[in-house]
């Protein structure tokens, strides 16, 4: 049995069995490999196939409206070319490459080039400025930068030595352009196979918490990995997959690349420059998309639209990044008839807990172990196992889903993977069926008295309010009980921040949460967020520490305090 069929094999246990759980647990292992190469083994066998050949692998759609499709046959075939041409021009197997390009077609072409060449991808956002590039050019050892004009200013301020490719607009001297590539032979192979534990890509996490650690991938931790992705989604051929991520993070490839291709399904990305909900679901309408996935931010503008605008919903629901709210699910179900599944996974990691098709659906709960990962919880003060916990991924196997390290990192590897588990940092609960419910980041759960709260668990509440677009829990120093839960609110369309909306809020708390859960301060701003959009509760709970320690009192906090009739116990 050759790598493709090995592979497809491990992939056909999980659509056989797409919609029973038990037996996919069962049934599924991971496809072990000597060597493997995603583009070469699983994507250009696909375009091989006279039926596949012809069918798009990939849509992408402009703000106007106007849509370019490409086939199997023609990305296998371009992205040979782009590899030989890069390869002519003195890109070596190993060398650190930097891939900083916007929803375009030269960003799929790059990235199988990328591992039909050997070269250690290193997926960047165009949001970074030289001084990020700085960190990661040095950190990633990269030698080559691949981007489009309109970034390439960044890279005068940023040291080292490295080529730069060009896609788009006229490249100045000593820079290559990327349209030079058409003319390349469509010829390209490497002169030993790719070893299974090959280092594929780099990438920097987001940092909610601290600053950025750089995560290593091989050519089978992702591409393999995936396989639980595509079983969560619960992908099939002939889906067409709308993932709303931006490039450079790591669920842009497990929706936009990895899950999506694996399971034969076509990735179409509708390219905006501004959020707007009804231009999302008509270009959802016109695509027949059948599977959608979108991060809770998305989901959270969504539902202030009319979700009757979109007429054919996909039959497929998915968000990660952070964990849904119920009020969210709940509004969706309404309009389009269809539970959205959470899913929850790191940068580290493949999809390692959902939701899959199939399965009863607990309201607000992550799901459980995805087939290939075995996990339990563990208390972090005592490190034994326990219903609420650290999730921790057994390392006796590891699953193959899993990073090979912190690139040249080996302390914080060690402290990850200590005592024959990975750990995740995120806590979570267990009921008696198996399923998981988040609780929140470890650095982020907080006492207030003899309580300890999880921030996600109030957000939840609080989100039910019909004022609130976004909210963000964190402790609040307290002389009495420690710290009590303030909440930060950004506020929906139609509402203005005043004492009228902040005693309404409050009341809703005191109505809907436990006397020693509620909330207690609250203040309507802007939320800091890393540049993948994930709230940095740790910013906003430093400065809470900050401005009490200097007696301050910010001057847009309301207290329940503040609201005779909101007086409570204690």
């Amino acid at each position: 049995m050759n790598n493709t069929e090995k592979f497809r094999a491990a992939r056909d246990v999980l659509l056989k069995f797409r919609e029973d759980y038990s037996s996919a647990r069962k049934e599924f292992s991971w496809p072990l490999f000597d060597n493997f190469n995603f583009a070469y083994d699983w994507f250009d066998a696909i375009a091989a196939d006279p039926q596949r050949a012809d069918t798009p692998a990939l849509i992408l759609t402009e703000p106007d409206g106007t849509s370019a499709r490409y086939t199997w046959a023609q990305l296998s075939a371009r992205s040979t070319q782009v590899a030989r041409w890069l390869s002519d021009n003195g890109l070596k197997r190993g060398d650190g490459m930097i891939v900083m390009l916007g929803n375009e077609i030269a960003l799929w072409e790059v990235m199988l080039a990328g591992m039909k060449l050997g070269a250690v991808i290193i997926p960047s956002t165009t949001q970074l400025t030289s001084a990020d590039l700085s960190d990661r050019i040095t950190r990633g050892k990269a030698r080559w930068v691949i981007t489009s004009s309109e970034q390439v200013a960044k890279f005068e301020q940023v040291p080292g030595e490295y080529t730069i490719v060009q896609v788009g607009g006229q490249a100045a001297d000593g820079v290559l352009s990327f349209e030079d590539s058409r003319t390349a032979e469509i010829s390209f192979s490497l002169d030993t196979p790719t070893a299974a534990d090959e280092t594929m890509l780099l990438y920097f996490t987001s940092g909610t918490t601290s600053k950025a650690k750089l995560v290593q991938h091989s050519h089978t931790s992702y591409p393999v990995g995936h396989l639980a992705t595509m079983y969560w989604i619960g992908l099939e051929p002939g889906d067409v997959h709308l993932n709303i991520a931006s490039p450079g993070w790591g669920k842009h490839a497990w929706s936009n690349f990895f899950g999506p291709w694996i399971a034969e399904a076509t990735v179409f990305v509708y390219n905006y420059e501004r959020f707007d909900a009804v231009a999302l679901m008509n270009q959802m309408d016109l695509e027949h998309v059948t599977s959608f996935c979108a991060p809770p931010t998305v989901w959270r503008y969504l539902i202030q639209a009319d979700l009757g605008a979109l007429k054919t919903p996909p039959h497929k629901l998915v968000s990660a990044g952070e964990p849904l709210n119920a009020e969210v699910i709940s509004q969706v179900r309404s309009a389009w008839g269809q539970v959205i599944r959470d899913g929850y996974g790191q940068t580290e990691t493949t999809a390692q807990i959902g939701n899959p098709p199939g399965e009863e659906i607990k309201v607000g709960a992550m799901g459980k172990p995805l087939p290939g990962y075995e996990l339990e919880l563990r208390n972090p003060s005592t490190g034994q196992v326990a219903e609420v916990g650290e999730i921790c991924l057994r390392l006796d196997p590891a699953p193959v889903g899993l990073m090979k390290g912190y690139f040249e990192d080996q302390a914080k590897t060690d402290e990850a993977m200590r005592d024959g588990v990975y750990h995740t940092g995120d806590i979570a609960q267990r009921d008696e069926e198996g399923v998981l419910t988040y609780v929140g980041r470890a650095d982020d759960v907080f006492k207030s008295s003899d309580y300890r709260l999880s921030p996600f668990e109030l957000e939840s509440v609080v989100m039910e309010h019909p004022a609130v677009a976004e909210v963000a829990v964190v402790p609040s120093p307290d002389p009495l009980k420690l710290s009590v839960p303030k909440a930060f609110v950004v506020l929906a369309p139609g509402f203005e921040a005043g004492e009228e909306v902040a005693e309404s809020i409050l009341k809703y708390s005191r109505e809907h949460l436990a006397p020693y859960k509620r909330i207690r301060r609250l203040e309507f701003t802007e939320l800091p967020k890393t540049i993948s959009g994930k709230i940095r509760r740790v910013e906003l709970r430093l400065a809470e520490g900050e401005q009490h320690a200097k007696g301050q009192v910010p001057p847009r906090e309301y207290r329940d305090t503040d609201f005779p009739r909101l007086k409570s116990e204690g």
